[in-house]
């Protein structure tokens, strides 16, 4: 059968209303490098109303190696044909089956994944649930997810939030090194061509690997299933090689090695991926230098992906060159670069547990907040870190905070604060607060916290009140606290309201009830906590870590 005036060509469609048991077809698969092969198709029946509106093709896979492998992991979007025309893809499987069953999706609800260039880059939705049958599940084929350049920690560390997306991610079967920084020639894809779509490439590589299922022109379809279902997204992917074929009991796959760049891809739906081939994806360079070492990479524009992927990067790097166990501290400093400007980045960590975790969460959770802000001007543009390690537990902990128990408005409020090293050593330090004349009767809490618990409390009202702009929230970003600093905040038990990033602390009667009207109405336009009156700043001893809480109550006399 010749399929060559298909490769480039809008494809001939066999309607899933024409499908019937008992009929037969052919598919096209890479066993083996990137020689497209064929496999027997049987059809057993067609699985209607699945799901809403969806239809399923059972059937029965033979020839090559499909015998001892059954359906594998990297056949999603192998294409099948019935008398020459394309009737679907390779799409679900039965984990532990001891036969090639195959769930087909028809071409026809593929198509309708249309490969626009993508606008609004939108977050990611839940994976579908599986198809339960009894005991058995026909479920999307897990998309094989290759990591290289990464240590065994990370995966271990950051496996299970790739599993709740759907992906199964492996280590050591696939091929890394960077990829040439040029576009390959379309004309080597053809429907059943093996891709891989890179989300990391560089020193560190991650790739998502799956199959061609047809081509029109510069479009591009694949997977017949959802990939991290974002919707509009803008991926990379390449042409690939396949090294070998790995049989497993529960779920067979390949290991494949991505060759050259293809193209993009543009949408990631439920029932495809889609894509624009000679087109390039937007990517961001990131380096990161820990010592002597130095790991440049470029990974995806993606809100959901980039944090996760970047706190992974940070987390590796760290465990590959420094041990990642045991008291250790990290300074972290660098810059992210947004569209709409930058963002600065000055942190030391310190602890005995988990502080290669809690570094790269620090770096993941601020381009989480400005990626999920929603505007266009926050593009992480690029990024650059250096993590500096420290051969020692560096830490303090707040002890004690201690001063009068009364005061008058106008007078000065001598507050003493004890810090204790991990020695025990203790140091002291003394700071005032003037109490504005006005001031009325009543309690004043003064509660000194490390960075992290303050900085909480700035996130807790960003979330609770949309941003208004970028640099709203790049403010925000490069107002977080060090945490090689205390900070003393002065406060009262009264409602304290938020409006376009402005607090309001204790407002007048007349305004608060206006506020709270508001409030009934629209909860997302004023957010109430504990009313802020001031802040102080606390030095700690120089690259230290200061850790810790304490609240005192001083009663304001008239």
């Amino acid at each position: 059968m010749v399929f060559a005036s298909m490769a480039l060509a809008a494809p001939d469609i066999y309607p899933l209303k024409d499908v019937r048991a008992g009929q037969h077809g052919v598919g096209r698969t890479v066993f083996s490098g990137t020689r497209v092969e064929e496999f027997q198709v049987e059809v057993l029946g067609v699985l209607e109303n699945l799901g809403p509106r969806e239809s399923i093709i059972l059937a029965r896979l033979s020839g090559g190696p499909l015998a001892s492998t059954g359906v594998m992991q990297g056949m999603s979007g192998s294409p099948v044909y019935i008398d020459g025309k394309l009737l679907g893809a390779v799409a679900m499987g039965f984990p532990f089956s001891k036969e090639a069953i195959a769930g087909i999706r028809p071409i026809e609800d593929m198509l309708r994944a249309s490969p626009q260039p993508p606008k609004n880059i939108a977050a990611a939705t839940p994976r579908r649930q599986p198809f339960m049958s009894g005991e058995n599940r026909l479920e999307e084929i897990a998309t094989p997810v290759s990591f290289s350049g990464f240590t065994a920690a990370t995966l271990e560390q950051f496996a299970p939030q790739l599993r709740r997306m759907g992906l199964d991610p492996r280590q050591g079967v696939s091929g890394g090194g960077s990829i040439p920084d040029r576009l390959g020639d379309p004309r080597q894809l053809e429907p059943g061509s093996m891709i891989s779509v890179q989300l990391i490439s560089g020193d560190m590589n991650v790739g998502a690997e799956g199959t061609v299922t047809a081509i029109d022109g510069d479009r591009v379809y694949a997977f017949g299933h959802r990939f991290l279902g974002e919707g509009s997204t803008d991926l990379p992917f390449a042409r690939a090689e396949v090294l070998a074929l790995l049989p497993n009991l529960s779920s067979s796959f390949k290991i494949s090695s991505a060759r050259e760049w293809m193209g993009s891809i543009t949408s990631d739906r439920d029932t495809a991926v889609a894509g624009l081939t000679g087109r390039q994806a937007s990517l961001i360079p990131v380096e990161i230098r820990v010592g002597p070492h130095t790991y440049r990479m470029r990974l995806v524009q993606d809100r959901v992906m980039t944090p996760l992927l970047m706190q992974m990067a940070v987390f590796s790097a760290i465990d590959s060159t420094q041990r990642s166990v045991g008291g250790q501290t990290y300074s972290v400093r660098g810059r992210l670069d947004f569209d709409g400007g930058p963002v600065s980045l000055d942190d030391v960590y310190s602890g005995d547990v988990g502080v290669a975790v809690i570094a790269s969460a620090g770096i993941g959770s601020s381009i989480s907040f400005a990626l999920q802000s929603g505007f266009d001007a926050l593009k992480l543009k690029s990024v650059a870190l250096e993590v500096a390690p420290v051969e020692r537990r560096s830490e303090q902990k707040v002890v004690d905070l201690m001063g009068a128990r009364t005061v008058r408005p106008g007078e000065d409020l001598e507050l003493t604060v004890v810090l204790a090293g991990a020695n025990g050593q203790e140091t002291s330090r003394r700071i005032k607060y003037r109490v504005p004349i006005g001031t009325e009767a009543g309690t004043l809490n003064f509660t000194i916290a490390d960075a992290t618990a303050t900085n909480v409390i700035e996130f807790q009202s960003a979330v609770a009140t949309p941003q208004r702009s970028p640099n709203q929230v790049l403010g925000l970003l490069n107002g977080l606290r060090s945490n090689t600093k205390a900070y003393v905040r002065v406060w009262r038990a009264e409602p304290s309201y938020t409006v376009e990033g402005r607090d309001i602390p204790d407002p007048p009667p007349s305004l608060a009830m206006v506020l709270n009207r508001a409030q009934a109405g629209t909860p997302n336009l004023v957010n109430t906590r504990g009313a802020k009156v001031a802040e102080i700043e606390v030095p700690g001893a120089p690259g230290f870590v200061v850790t810790g809480t304490k609240t005192i109550q001083v009663e304001v006399k008239e």
